[in-house]
């Protein structure tokens, strides 16, 4: 039965970091004074207590690692940090002008790329320039992504001494097959020692990335490298199906051949023995893909029910404004979405004119922000509702008629206005949250634009 719902449900679907998700975006209706409105109108609301979020791409690496699908610049030439740490802070000082008044920062997120590619120097006039027009909120959170290679305690310390208390490291696979493969050769060691590290220095959560299906992989290698991890007692762990999307990054994802990615039957036995293996060691799934141990915050997060999900992933707290800095970058108003030019020399040229460097968007409809609480309920919570005004939607009847064979399977259950997602239908909680997406409906993708689901 097991193997015939993987066969069943395993279809291309979206992750559901955003709704809609940016394929379904109308760019048409958008312009940069909607963006600039809603702006405005998201931070009047959280501008208090709750404060705003900040993600701030770094894209440089020195190497190409052929599973990734994020937007980066590959170079050894470390002479770009400098004019890219002085051009994310004149994206924020245009923010701070349209805002109006000094921000009051809950999170930040360095992500990339490789944002240990950067010096702690640079790293530092960041931070240092960031906050010379804004304030750190009660209780903020601050976190980086250090790649074990390169992650110095230098960094960690200065990071630290910054503020952050929070980094995750991307493992993959300790197989050497495997790590060749990807290009993302890493040595145990390596994680240990800066895991070590960020440990004696302080930081409350350390988290590593683990990915499941990846090429050459084998149930072995899964055991082995959760093993080591257990060994180390990452606070919380990432515990991502790999997502083979080449004609997003086109040769970059082809340092091996399709068949040797693991496939169906063979990818869930790589991730149901992993689950199995982490549940285990004391770790609790507390949302698609992720894991933590009970003394993390993302844990108490999701036993109160106030875990969220945005594009930067799942965070322990909630701010309805969050702005992507840098290139690629998404930002977030919670009533539209602006995204920012993809490439590096239109980045540096569109803020040489002194505007935002924000090339496409979307304004939600009231339809996209009812269903995109269901969307997060279900991802954060793994449950929803729709028993009062503002959760029902016309075509809720439909939604519940069409998952009706999801429940006859065992994956979720429905009672009256009301749906939970059972143990074992995790693993398809993005086909459930597909069942809710009506532009995906009403659209049906003519192209390949998602990975697939199981």
């Amino acid at each position: 039965m097991k193997n015939s719902l993987i066969q069943k449900y395993n279809v291309p679907g979206p992750r559901y970091t955003s709704y809609p998700t940016v394929p379904y975006w109308d760019e048409v209706d958008f312009s940069y004074e909607l963006w600039t409105a809603t702006l405005k109108k998201s931070f009047i609301e959280s501008n208090g207590p709750e404060g705003i979020s900040l993600y701030i791409h770094l894209p440089f690496c020195e190497s190409l690692c052929t599973f990734c699908g994020c937007n980066k610049r590959i170079t050894k030439n470390h002479s770009v940090e400098h004019p890219y740490i002085e051009a994310v802070l004149k994206e924020w000082t245009i923010y701070c002008k349209i805002l109006g008044e000094k921000p009051s920062i809950k999170e930040i997120h360095l992500g990339g790329g490789t944002p240990t590619f950067f010096s702690t120097k640079n790293l530092e006039d960041l931070i240092n320039g960031i906050f010379s027009h804004a304030t750190k909120a009660p209780n903020h959170e601050f976190s980086f992504e250090g790649h074990p290679n390169n992650t110095s305690h230098e960094h960690l310390q200065k990071l630290y001494d910054l503020g952050f208390r929070r980094v995750s490291f991307g493992v993959q696979d300790y197989s050497v097959k495997v790590q060749k493969a990807i290009h993302r050769e890493q040595p145990f060691h390596n994680v240990a020692k800066v895991t070590f590290w960020a440990r004696e220095i302080g930081y409350t959560s350390i988290g590593h990335d683990i990915i499941f299906g990846l090429p050459f992989q084998e149930v072995e290698d899964i055991v082995d490298t959760i093993e080591k991890t257990k060994s180390l007692q990452p606070n919380r762990l990432a515990f991502y199906s790999y997502a083979h999307v080449p004609w997003i990054k086109g040769n970059g994802q082809r340092g091996f051949k399709d068949e040797d990615i693991p496939q169906d039957d063979k990818k869930r036995r790589l991730y149901e023995t992993g689950k199995k293996l982490l549940f285990e060691n004391g770790y609790h799934e507390i949302g698609m893909d992720h894991f933590a141990l009970e003394t993390d915050s993302l844990y108490e997060a999701f036993q109160k029910g106030t875990l969220h999900r945005n594009f930067m992933g799942y965070s322990s707290s909630k701010t309805k404004l969050m702005l992507g800095l840098g290139v690629s970058a998404i930002s977030d108003s919670w009533y539209s979405f602006a995204q920012n030019v993809k490439n590096l020399e239109d980045y540096y040229q569109i803020l040489e004119w002194d505007k935002l460097p924000v090339f496409r968007g979307h304004v939600l409809t009231t339809e996209d922000l009812i269903i995109r609480k269901h969307i997060l309920n279900l991802m954060c919570q793994f449950k929803t509702s729709w028993n009062d005004t503002e959760g029902y939607f016309n075509e809720i009847p439909e939604i519940v008629n069409q998952l009706k064979e999801m429940e006859n399977d065992g994956l979720l259950l429905i009672k009256d206005n009301f749906m939970e997602v059972t143990e074992k239908g995790k693993p398809y909680v993005r086909n459930i949250c597909m069942a809710f997406d009506l532009r995906l409906k009403r659209k049906a993708p003519e192209t390949e634009l998602f990975s697939m689901t199981i």
